[in-house]
């Protein structure tokens, strides 16, 4: 680590703020308005691509549910578009699928999974809105269920986090912060990251990340390699 500050108690993540529609004159009513989600199509496209790689490898969701520790009905829920899934709940769903992260961006997976292509121009960049929680993936590297390593650009708006949670999945990872500053918490240590400052770890130990700033967005260069999908 280059330039960190450790600190050895986990940050809490704040929460990040959301949008109200506040009603004080424009309401004859004078009710408050519905706030209505902002990336409905997100969540059906990123349900939609768990299905797809969930059906070519012929798993039922129970079979899903069994190995995810998570409920058949959020799984339905999920692969509908009903429900936008943390990064926690992708990374657990992709091991199970035997993929990365990066095979629920772009199209539909085919059954081998194949692709040959290997430049990713600057204006055809997939990305992941997981915007709930604040955070985006750019996947850089071309898309593919083969794929063993991918490069990402992630963004965290302010108070963004994976959560307070710690997860794992399969791979190894490493980053470098291009802009603003990130929590980053491996296991029980917690480091605050600057711009420059750069990581590495195993995936499998469990880890969290968030953008601590009130007002000032985050950009990391991320990289994962999957090792056993």
């Amino acid at each position: 680590m280059s330039g960190g500050k450790r600190i050895r108690k986990p940050a809490a993540a704040k929460p990040v703020r959301k949008a109200e529609n506040g009603n004080k004159s424009g309401n004859r009513n004078g009710k408050k308005a519905t706030v209505k989600p902002t990336e409905p199509a997100m969540d059906v496209a990123v349900g939609r691509r768990i299905r797809d790689l969930r059906r070519v490898r012929q798993f039922s969701l129970e079979t899903v549910a069994s190995r995810t520790d998570l409920s058949i009905g959020f799984l339905s829920q999920i692969e509908r578009g009903l429900s936008s899934p943390s990064l926690r709940v992708l990374a657990t769903l992709a091991d199970v699928l035997g993929v990365g992260i990066a095979a629920l961006f772009g199209a539909s997976p085919s059954a081998d999974g194949a692709s040959d292509q290997v430049v990713t121009r600057g204006l055809q960049r997939p990305e992941l809105k997981l915007w709930r929680t604040g955070v985006s993936k750019q996947l850089l590297s071309p898309a593919g269920t083969d794929n063993k390593l991918n490069l990402f650009l992630v963004h965290l708006e302010p108070g963004g986090s994976t959560g307070d949670e710690l997860y794992t999945h399969d791979g190894e990872e490493a980053g470098l912060v291009l802009e603003g500053e990130m929590m980053l918490t491996v296991d029980s240590e917690t480091w605050s990251l600057k711009t420059g400052d750069s990581f590495r770890f195993a995936s499998r130990r469990p880890h969290r990340f968030s953008n601590p700033a009130n007002d000032a967005k985050a950009v990391v260069l991320w990289v994962n390699c999957v090792t056993g999908a």
